[in-house]
C-alpha cells in the first residue's frame, strides 16, 4: 500500500507509459529509410530489413558492449555500420540519425498522459526517468518536469539500483520519499523497489503480476494514479 505521507516527488518512465513506444520506432524507420533512400540506395534497403538491423546491432554491441545503455550511440553507430558494409557514404550517419531522433520524438501520447501530468506536477516534483532517449523539450513536455535522467546520463539503465540512485540524488531526497512509476513490472517496479523506493505498476495491459515484491500499487491508467495519491481535481479517461 502508497504510503502517501511519505511521497516528496515522483519519478516517471516514459516510453510505453506516457506514449506507446513502439509505433514511434516504427514511424522513425520509415523516416530514415525514406532519407536515405535518393542517397544512400543500398543501406537504405539494408535497414529496412527487421532482421539485418538486427544482425547490425548485434556487431554495435560486440564493439562497443559500455554503450548498450546509450540507445542514441548505438542507432547512429548502426547507421554508420550499414554505410559501410553497402560502401556508401559514412558520413551521412550523423544527419541520418536526426531524420530518425526527429521523428522518435514525434510521440502521440496516450490519452491519460497530458491531463496525468498536469495533476501530477501541480502537487509533485516530477522526474523522467527512462533507458530510452527521448528529449522532453522535443516531445514537447520539459514544463511538467524538475529534472530527468536517462540511461546516458547515469551510465547504466534500469534496473540498476545506481540508476534510481542518480534520480534520488538529482532530486536531493532520500529513496524512500520518490515515488516511482513504470509500465515495466522488472525495469521500473522491481528496480525501485530494490533502490528503496516506492513503486506504482502502471499496467495497460491487464497483465498478471508475477514477481515478488509487490508494488505499492496497481494501476491501469494515469488517472488511477492521480486518484490514488488525491491530486485529481477531474477524472481522467484511461
Amino acid at each position: 500500500m502508497l504510503d502517501i505521507s511519505a511521497i516528496r516527488a515522483i519519478s516517471l518512465d516514459l516510453d510505453d507509459t506516457l506514449w506507446p513506444v513502439w509505433p514511434t520506432i516504427a514511424r522513425a524507420e520509415v523516416a530514415l529509410a525514406n532519407w536515405l533512400r535518393p542517397r544512400a540506395p543500398v543501406a537504405a534497403a539494408l535497414l529496412a530489413q527487421a532482421q539485418s538491423r538486427a544482425g547490425l546491432r548485434e556487431l554495435v554491441t560486440r564493439a562497443r558492449p559500455d554503450l548498450l545503455h546509450d540507445l542514441s550511440y548505438q542507432r547512429q553507430a548502426l547507421i554508420e555500420l550499414a554505410l559501410q558494409q553497402c560502401n556508401e557514404d559514412a558520413a551521412l550517419a550523423p544527419a541520418a540519425f536526426e531524420v530518425f531522433y526527429a521523428e522518435r520524438n514525434r510521440v502521440e501520447f496516450y490519452e491519460d498522459a497530458l491531463p496525468a501530468l498536469a495533476q501530477l506536477a501541480s502537487r509533485y516534483p516530477l522526474l523522467a526517468l527512462s533507458n530510452g532517449n527521448a528529449d522532453l523539450a522535443r516531445v514537447g513536455i520539459e514544463h511538467f518536469f524538475k529534472a530527468s535522467v536517462s540511461a546516458f546520463d547515469a551510465g547504466v539503465a534500469k534496473p540498476d539500483g545506481r540508476i534510481f540512485d542518480a534520480a534520488c540524488r538529482r532530486l536531493g531526497l532520500a529513496p524512500q520519499q520518490v515515488l516511482h512509476v513504470g509500465d515495466d513490472a522488472a525495469l521500473d517496479v522491481l528496480g525501485a523497489l530494490s533502490a528503496g523506493m516506492q513503486a506504482v505498476w502502471l499496467n495497460r495491459g491487464a497483465e498478471v503480476w508475477g514477481h515478488v515484491p509487490q508494488p505499492h500499487a496497481k494501476v491501469r491508467h494515469l488517472g488511477e494514479l492521480c486518484q490514488a495519491l488525491g491530486c485529481d481535481d477531474r477524472p481522467i479517461s484511461p
